[in-house]
């Protein structure tokens, strides 16, 4: 009889394993020695504990799931527990133990992150709901509408969550859309009526327009095409395909008068060009009376100069204030001459200078005696403030008496 730790062979060839509880037969062996006898059952117990490495690696390092995990241990555990081998079977059932439990961990750690992957989908589809809901009230048909197409194939990318949940979700999300679809359908279907109404209101302008077209009234007709413009922006635009063909019949009919009026500016402008000559020759004339020495003779020179001047008529825009300026800088010197001599012959304002710089000199006098008697009593501050006082009024009369001086007197 031949004894391993972990069997036997009898001496009718009878194979036993030893268990927990005991001693099982697991076969017989006829043709060979006892040893030869353990070791094949010993083989067919590492083939066993081969397959338990295999499935211990297939399931720590594969995606295997528990279902199929938990069958194919239970299937082992099957092959383990009515196994003909020789060896420690009891280490193979606690090793499918272990096994048993690293699945069921992997299960609720799948449960959880299962939980956590519909958490996290629950709330990208309500940011999405909400972000929709937001877009539906949106203006910005353009970028709204891409945006919310976007937010549907985001959507499609989230894995589903419970039919109620998910079944509520999209029916806002849809709604959202829809509302967004009809504000929009609604908005550009009155900006086509707007456009046709434009479209109208252009048709008119343009018939104003071309009425006016042959008018030679320059000012009143220009002014009437700068508010029938300032009307044509004001409408807004038609059609795209419209709006083109408007606008040129419009420019068109401007371009007309503008090209009338331009030609008819041009010998408009030679004539105040020639204008512009003459009334800088009068000019020169007028200067020549600088400074004025002779004012009457002064004055009836001015008078002529300017009879002529206004019978010249217009001169170009940008050299009007050039030559004006000369002009009234003469008419200036004349006038300030004839008020300088009206001031020196007007004896009522002689008379008012006069009793002014009296009541001035006679301030001074009595200014000037009460400072010195002050400061004679040694009531300095006294003094100094009154010779203040004095030196204002002083000035006051040196100013009076220059006026008095300009009445000759």
């Amino acid at each position: 009889m031949s004894s391993e730790p972990w069997g036997r062979v009898d001496e009718t060839g009878t194979v036993y394993v030893r268990t927990a509880d005991g001693e099982r037969a697991v076969g017989s062996w006829q043709a060979g020695s006892p040893e030869e006898a353990l070791a094949y059952y010993e083989r067919k117990y590492e083939g066993l504990a081969v397959e338990v490495g295999l499935l211990e690696r297939r399931v720590r390092t594969t995606d295997l799931s528990a279902k199929d995990a938990m069958t194919a241990i239970g299937h082992l555990r099957e092959q383990v527990d009515d196994a003909h081998a020789v060896g420690d079977l009891a280490a193979l059932g606690r090793r499918l133990d272990d096994l048993v439990a690293t699945v069921d961990a992997r299960r609720e750690e799948r449960k959880a992150a299962k939980a956590r992957q519909a958490e996290e989908a629950r709330a990208a589809k309500e940011a999405l709901v909400a972000e929709a809901e937001e877009l539906a009230a949106s203006e910005q048909w353009r970028s709204a509408g891409e945006r919310l197409r976007g937010l549907v194939d985001t959507w499609k990318g989230l894995p589903r969550l419970d039919r109620k949940t998910d079944d509520d979700l999209w029916h806002r999300f849809s709604q959202a859309r829809s509302a967004f679809s009809k504000r929009r359908k609604s908005h550009f279907a009155a900006l086509d009526a707007q456009r046709e109404e434009t479209r109208r209101r252009k048709e008119k302008l343009i018939a104003e327009a071309e009425a006016l077209s042959d008018s030679q009234d320059w000012v009143a007709t220009a002014a009437r095409y700068r508010d029938l413009m300032r009307d044509w922006k004001a409408a807004g635009r038609a059609h795209r395909d419209a709006e083109e063909d408007l606008w040129a019949r419009f420019r068109a009919a401007q371009d007309v008068f503008f090209e009338a009026r331009g030609s008819a500016f041009a010998e408009r402008d030679a004539e105040q060009r020639d204008n512009l000559a003459r009334k800088e020759q009068l000019a020169a004339e007028a200067e020549k009376l600088l400074p004025v020495t002779d004012l009457r003779t002064a004055r009836s020179a001015l008078r002529s100069i300017g009879e002529r001047w206004e019978a010249i008529g217009h001169v170009p825009r940008d050299a009007r204030a050039a030559i004006e300026g000369r002009m009234h800088a003469v008419e200036r010197a004349v006038a300030e001459a004839e008020e300088a001599e009206w001031r020196r012959t007007n004896p009522e304002a002689r008379a008012r200078a006069a009793g002014l710089t009296g009541q001035l000199q006679d301030a001074v006098d009595r200014l000037r005696d009460q400072a010195e008697r002050a400061r004679a009593a040694g009531n300095t501050a006294k003094a100094e403030k009154l010779e203040q006082e004095l030196a204002g009024r002083q000035a006051l009369l040196d100013q009076a008496l220059k006026g008095l001086e300009e009445f000759g007197g």
